[in-house]
Protein backbone atom coordinates (compact mmCIF):
# COMPACT_ATOMS: atom_id res chain seq x y z
CA UNK A 1 0.00 0.00 0.00
CA UNK A 2 1.16 3.51 -0.80
CA UNK A 3 2.12 5.52 2.26
CA UNK A 4 3.26 8.93 1.01
CA UNK A 5 1.59 9.39 -2.39
CA UNK A 6 -0.55 12.27 -1.18
CA UNK A 7 2.22 14.03 0.77
CA UNK A 8 5.78 13.38 -0.31
CA UNK A 9 7.88 14.04 2.82
CA UNK A 10 10.92 15.13 0.78
CA UNK A 11 9.04 18.27 -0.19
CA UNK A 12 9.99 19.49 3.27
CA UNK A 13 13.49 20.73 4.03
CA UNK A 14 14.51 17.41 5.62
CA UNK A 15 17.43 15.55 4.08
CA UNK A 16 16.64 12.45 2.05
CA UNK A 17 19.25 10.13 0.61
CA UNK A 18 18.96 7.97 -2.48
CA UNK A 19 21.19 5.10 -3.46
CA UNK A 20 24.31 5.47 -5.58
CA UNK A 21 25.01 3.92 -8.96
CA UNK A 22 23.11 0.66 -8.66
CA UNK A 23 24.27 -0.86 -11.92
CA UNK A 24 27.94 0.11 -11.62
CA UNK A 25 28.00 -1.12 -8.02
CA UNK A 26 26.51 -4.49 -8.92
CA UNK A 27 28.76 -4.97 -11.93
CA UNK A 28 32.10 -3.66 -10.70
CA UNK A 29 31.92 -4.26 -6.93
CA UNK A 30 29.74 -7.36 -6.78
CA UNK A 31 30.84 -9.01 -10.01
CA UNK A 32 27.27 -9.51 -11.21
CA UNK A 33 26.49 -9.66 -14.92
CA UNK A 34 23.72 -7.25 -15.88
CA UNK A 35 22.68 -7.65 -19.52
CA UNK A 36 22.11 -4.17 -20.97
CA UNK A 37 22.48 -2.72 -17.45
CA UNK A 38 19.11 -4.29 -16.57
CA UNK A 39 19.14 -4.76 -12.80
CA UNK A 40 15.51 -5.88 -12.79
CA UNK A 41 16.63 -9.11 -14.49
CA UNK A 42 18.10 -10.19 -11.14
CA UNK A 43 14.57 -10.63 -9.80
CA UNK A 44 14.12 -13.79 -11.89
CA UNK A 45 15.77 -15.98 -9.23
CA UNK A 46 16.37 -16.09 -5.47
CA UNK A 47 20.08 -15.31 -5.70
CA UNK A 48 19.47 -12.18 -7.78
CA UNK A 49 16.66 -11.08 -5.48
CA UNK A 50 18.97 -11.41 -2.49
CA UNK A 51 21.64 -9.32 -4.22
CA UNK A 52 19.16 -6.50 -4.77
CA UNK A 53 17.82 -6.84 -1.23
CA UNK A 54 21.32 -6.53 0.24
CA UNK A 55 22.05 -3.56 -2.01
CA UNK A 56 18.95 -1.70 -0.78
CA UNK A 57 19.59 -2.81 2.80
CA UNK A 58 22.95 -0.99 2.77
CA UNK A 59 21.26 2.36 2.12
CA UNK A 60 18.41 1.71 4.54
CA UNK A 61 20.97 1.11 7.28
CA UNK A 62 22.83 4.26 6.26
CA UNK A 63 19.65 6.34 6.53
CA UNK A 64 18.93 4.83 9.95
CA UNK A 65 22.44 5.59 11.18
CA UNK A 66 22.25 9.27 10.25
CA UNK A 67 18.53 9.61 11.00
CA UNK A 68 17.65 10.98 7.58
CA UNK A 69 15.03 10.03 5.02
CA UNK A 70 15.55 7.70 2.08
CA UNK A 71 14.11 7.48 -1.41
CA UNK A 72 13.96 3.78 -2.23
CA UNK A 73 14.33 3.63 -6.03
CA UNK A 74 13.18 0.42 -7.72
CA UNK A 75 15.56 -1.59 -9.90
CA UNK A 76 13.38 -0.96 -12.95
CA UNK A 77 15.35 1.57 -14.98
CA UNK A 78 15.41 -0.87 -17.92
CA UNK A 79 12.03 -2.51 -17.22
CA UNK A 80 10.13 -0.85 -20.07
CA UNK A 81 8.75 -2.53 -23.24
CA UNK A 82 11.65 -2.14 -25.69
CA UNK A 83 14.36 -3.20 -23.25
CA UNK A 84 12.16 -5.95 -21.82
CA UNK A 85 11.53 -7.39 -25.29
CA UNK A 86 15.25 -7.27 -26.05
CA UNK A 87 15.88 -9.30 -22.89
CA UNK A 88 13.19 -11.85 -23.73
CA UNK A 89 10.37 -10.68 -21.44
CA UNK A 90 6.73 -10.77 -22.50
CA UNK A 91 4.51 -7.86 -21.41
CA UNK A 92 3.04 -9.97 -18.59
CA UNK A 93 6.46 -11.14 -17.41
CA UNK A 94 7.76 -7.58 -17.49
CA UNK A 95 4.81 -6.36 -15.42
CA UNK A 96 5.53 -9.10 -12.90
CA UNK A 97 9.14 -7.95 -12.61
CA UNK A 98 8.03 -4.36 -11.99
CA UNK A 99 5.67 -5.57 -9.27
CA UNK A 100 8.40 -7.68 -7.65
CA UNK A 101 10.75 -4.69 -7.65
CA UNK A 102 8.24 -2.56 -5.77
CA UNK A 103 7.39 -5.42 -3.38
CA UNK A 104 11.08 -5.70 -2.45
CA UNK A 105 11.09 -2.03 -1.46
CA UNK A 106 7.96 -2.50 0.65
CA UNK A 107 9.86 -5.21 2.52
CA UNK A 108 12.83 -2.89 3.09
CA UNK A 109 10.56 -0.11 4.35
CA UNK A 110 8.69 -2.42 6.69
CA UNK A 111 11.97 -3.63 8.18
CA UNK A 112 13.93 -0.37 8.38
CA UNK A 113 11.70 2.70 8.43
CA UNK A 114 11.65 4.74 11.63
CA UNK A 115 10.06 8.04 12.56
CA UNK A 116 13.40 9.76 11.94
CA UNK A 117 14.07 7.85 8.70
CA UNK A 118 11.01 7.98 6.50
CA UNK A 119 11.35 5.86 3.38
CA UNK A 120 9.59 6.77 0.14
CA UNK A 121 9.06 4.10 -2.51
CA UNK A 122 9.78 5.38 -6.02
CA UNK A 123 8.99 3.44 -9.16
CA UNK A 124 11.97 4.11 -11.44
CA UNK A 125 11.19 4.83 -15.08
CA UNK A 126 14.12 4.83 -17.45
CA UNK A 127 14.32 6.14 -21.00
CA UNK A 128 13.11 4.19 -23.99
CA UNK A 129 16.53 4.75 -25.53
CA UNK A 130 20.06 4.90 -24.23
CA UNK A 131 19.84 7.45 -21.42
CA UNK A 132 23.15 9.12 -22.28
CA UNK A 133 22.62 10.17 -25.87
CA UNK A 134 19.66 11.00 -28.08
CA UNK A 135 19.05 8.66 -30.99
CA UNK A 136 15.39 8.03 -31.84
CA UNK A 137 12.92 10.34 -30.16
CA UNK A 138 9.22 10.27 -29.41
CA UNK A 139 6.57 12.95 -29.32
CA UNK A 140 5.13 13.72 -25.91
CA UNK A 141 1.97 11.76 -26.81
CA UNK A 142 4.01 8.75 -27.92
CA UNK A 143 6.05 8.87 -24.72
CA UNK A 144 2.91 9.04 -22.60
CA UNK A 145 1.47 5.98 -24.32
CA UNK A 146 4.77 4.08 -24.15
CA UNK A 147 5.50 4.61 -20.44
CA UNK A 148 1.95 4.44 -19.06
CA UNK A 149 1.77 0.63 -18.56
CA UNK A 150 4.83 0.59 -16.30
CA UNK A 151 3.53 3.56 -14.31
CA UNK A 152 0.15 1.86 -13.89
CA UNK A 153 1.91 -1.20 -12.45
CA UNK A 154 3.77 1.03 -10.00
CA UNK A 155 0.49 2.54 -8.86
CA UNK A 156 -1.16 -0.86 -8.42
CA UNK A 157 1.89 -2.17 -6.55
CA UNK A 158 1.71 0.68 -4.02
CA UNK A 159 4.60 2.90 -5.02
CA UNK A 160 4.47 6.40 -3.57
CA UNK A 161 5.82 8.17 -6.65
CA UNK A 162 7.41 7.82 -10.06
CA UNK A 163 11.05 8.76 -10.61
CA UNK A 164 12.06 9.29 -14.24
CA UNK A 165 15.85 8.92 -14.39
CA UNK A 166 18.33 9.88 -17.14
CA UNK A 167 15.92 11.87 -19.28
CA UNK A 168 17.74 13.25 -22.32
CA UNK A 169 15.04 15.27 -24.08
CA UNK A 170 11.93 17.12 -23.03
CA UNK A 171 9.26 15.27 -25.03
CA UNK A 172 9.90 12.04 -23.17
CA UNK A 173 9.90 13.91 -19.85
CA UNK A 174 6.59 15.57 -20.74
CA UNK A 175 5.05 12.24 -21.77
CA UNK A 176 6.10 10.52 -18.55
CA UNK A 177 4.78 13.41 -16.49
CA UNK A 178 1.41 13.29 -18.26
CA UNK A 179 1.23 9.51 -17.87
CA UNK A 180 1.83 9.85 -14.13
CA UNK A 181 -0.71 12.66 -13.89
CA UNK A 182 -3.31 10.51 -15.65
CA UNK A 183 -3.16 7.93 -12.85
CA UNK A 184 -2.65 10.49 -10.07
CA UNK A 185 0.93 9.59 -9.25
CA UNK A 186 3.48 12.19 -8.13
CA UNK A 187 6.41 12.29 -10.54
CA UNK A 188 9.98 13.55 -10.41
CA UNK A 189 12.00 14.25 -13.55
CA UNK A 190 15.77 13.81 -13.48
CA UNK A 191 17.69 15.12 -16.50
CA UNK A 192 21.01 13.86 -17.80
CA UNK A 193 23.42 16.68 -18.65
CA UNK A 194 26.72 16.77 -20.49
CA UNK A 195 30.04 18.33 -19.47
CA UNK A 196 28.68 21.75 -20.48
CA UNK A 197 25.66 21.43 -18.18
CA UNK A 198 23.25 21.09 -21.12
CA UNK A 199 21.01 18.20 -22.07
CA UNK A 200 22.40 15.81 -24.72
CA UNK A 201 20.15 17.62 -27.22
CA UNK A 202 22.13 20.81 -26.55
CA UNK A 203 19.19 22.43 -24.76
CA UNK A 204 19.87 24.48 -21.64
CA UNK A 205 18.62 22.85 -18.43
CA UNK A 206 16.80 26.05 -17.50
CA UNK A 207 14.82 25.95 -20.75
CA UNK A 208 14.08 22.23 -20.47
CA UNK A 209 12.58 22.66 -17.00
CA UNK A 210 10.57 25.68 -18.15
CA UNK A 211 9.15 23.79 -21.13
CA UNK A 212 8.19 20.69 -19.14
CA UNK A 213 6.55 22.87 -16.50
CA UNK A 214 4.66 24.84 -19.16
CA UNK A 215 3.44 21.70 -20.95
CA UNK A 216 2.28 19.95 -17.77
CA UNK A 217 1.11 22.83 -15.55
CA UNK A 218 4.15 22.29 -13.33
CA UNK A 219 3.42 18.59 -13.19
CA UNK A 220 6.69 17.31 -11.72
CA UNK A 221 6.90 17.56 -7.94
CA UNK A 222 10.50 18.67 -8.50
CA UNK A 223 13.49 18.07 -10.75
CA UNK A 224 16.84 16.38 -10.33
CA UNK A 225 20.14 16.26 -12.19
CA UNK A 226 21.84 12.93 -12.76
CA UNK A 227 24.72 11.17 -14.52
CA UNK A 228 27.12 14.11 -14.58
CA UNK A 229 29.88 15.28 -12.27
CA UNK A 230 29.21 18.45 -10.20
CA UNK A 231 31.96 20.25 -12.11
CA UNK A 232 29.89 19.80 -15.26
CA UNK A 233 26.86 21.71 -14.03
CA UNK A 234 28.20 23.88 -11.21
CA UNK A 235 28.78 26.89 -13.54
CA UNK A 236 25.10 27.13 -14.51
CA UNK A 237 24.11 27.25 -10.84
CA UNK A 238 25.94 30.52 -10.18
CA UNK A 239 23.08 32.71 -11.42
CA UNK A 240 20.83 32.28 -8.36
CA UNK A 241 17.83 32.52 -10.69
CA UNK A 242 14.31 31.47 -9.58
CA UNK A 243 14.23 28.31 -11.75
CA UNK A 244 16.94 26.75 -9.58
CA UNK A 245 14.36 26.37 -6.81
CA UNK A 246 12.71 23.62 -8.90
CA UNK A 247 15.79 21.41 -8.40
CA UNK A 248 15.52 19.39 -5.20
CA UNK A 249 17.86 16.52 -5.96
CA UNK A 250 21.24 15.51 -7.34
CA UNK A 251 22.52 12.11 -8.43
CA UNK A 252 25.99 12.96 -9.66
CA UNK A 253 28.67 10.74 -11.15
CA UNK A 254 31.83 10.01 -9.20
CA UNK A 255 33.96 10.66 -12.28
CA UNK A 256 34.68 13.90 -14.11
CA UNK A 257 34.77 12.01 -17.41
CA UNK A 258 32.27 12.62 -20.20
CA UNK A 259 29.65 10.01 -21.09
CA UNK A 260 31.69 9.01 -24.14
CA UNK A 261 34.79 8.51 -22.00
CA UNK A 262 32.86 6.50 -19.42
CA UNK A 263 31.37 4.26 -22.12
CA UNK A 264 34.86 3.54 -23.45
CA UNK A 265 36.42 2.92 -20.02
CA UNK A 266 37.14 -0.67 -19.00
CA UNK A 267 37.68 0.13 -15.32
CA UNK A 268 35.40 1.91 -12.87
CA UNK A 269 36.34 5.48 -11.99
CA UNK A 270 34.96 5.95 -8.49
CA UNK A 271 36.53 9.36 -7.89
CA UNK A 272 36.92 10.69 -4.36
CA UNK A 273 33.93 10.35 -1.98
CA UNK A 274 35.01 13.16 0.37
CA UNK A 275 35.66 15.53 -2.51
CA UNK A 276 32.23 14.73 -3.95
CA UNK A 277 30.65 15.48 -0.57
CA UNK A 278 32.36 18.88 -0.49
CA UNK A 279 31.10 19.62 -4.00
CA UNK A 280 27.52 18.80 -2.97
CA UNK A 281 27.90 21.13 0.00
CA UNK A 282 29.06 23.90 -2.33
CA UNK A 283 26.05 23.30 -4.60
CA UNK A 284 23.68 23.47 -1.64
CA UNK A 285 24.51 27.18 -1.36
CA UNK A 286 23.27 27.67 -4.92
CA UNK A 287 20.24 25.37 -4.88
CA UNK A 288 17.86 26.65 -2.17
CA UNK A 289 15.72 23.50 -2.08
CA UNK A 290 18.41 20.84 -2.42
CA UNK A 291 17.63 18.02 0.00
CA UNK A 292 17.52 14.78 -2.05
CA UNK A 293 21.08 13.49 -2.20
CA UNK A 294 22.28 10.49 -4.15
CA UNK A 295 24.66 9.27 -6.79
CA UNK A 296 24.90 7.84 -10.28
CA UNK A 297 27.68 6.09 -12.20
CA UNK A 298 30.66 5.05 -10.07
CA UNK A 299 29.14 6.05 -6.73
CA UNK A 300 28.31 3.65 -3.91
CA UNK A 301 27.47 3.82 -0.21
CA UNK A 302 30.83 5.47 0.57
CA UNK A 303 29.99 8.45 -1.61
CA UNK A 304 26.46 8.77 -0.27
CA UNK A 305 27.73 8.65 3.31
CA UNK A 306 30.33 11.34 2.54
CA UNK A 307 27.65 13.53 0.93
CA UNK A 308 25.35 13.00 3.91
CA UNK A 309 28.07 13.91 6.39
CA UNK A 310 28.98 17.04 4.42
CA UNK A 311 25.43 18.37 4.39
CA UNK A 312 24.63 17.40 7.94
Amino acid sequence: MSQYRQHLPQLSSDIFLTDGGMETTLIFHKGIDLPDFAAFDLLKDDQGYQSLYEYCQTYAELAQTYQVGLILESATWRANPDWGTKLGYSPDALAMMNRKAIALLHRIRQEYETEASRMVISGCVGPRGDGYQVDETMTADEAQHYHLPQIQVFREAGADMVGAITMTYIEEAIGITRAAQSVEMPVVISFTVETDGKLPTGQALKDAIAQVDAATEKGPAYYMINCAHPSHFDPIMATHEPWLARIHGLRANASTKSHAELDAAEDLDDGNPQELGAQYLNLSDKLPNLNVLGGCCGTDHRHIEAICKALL
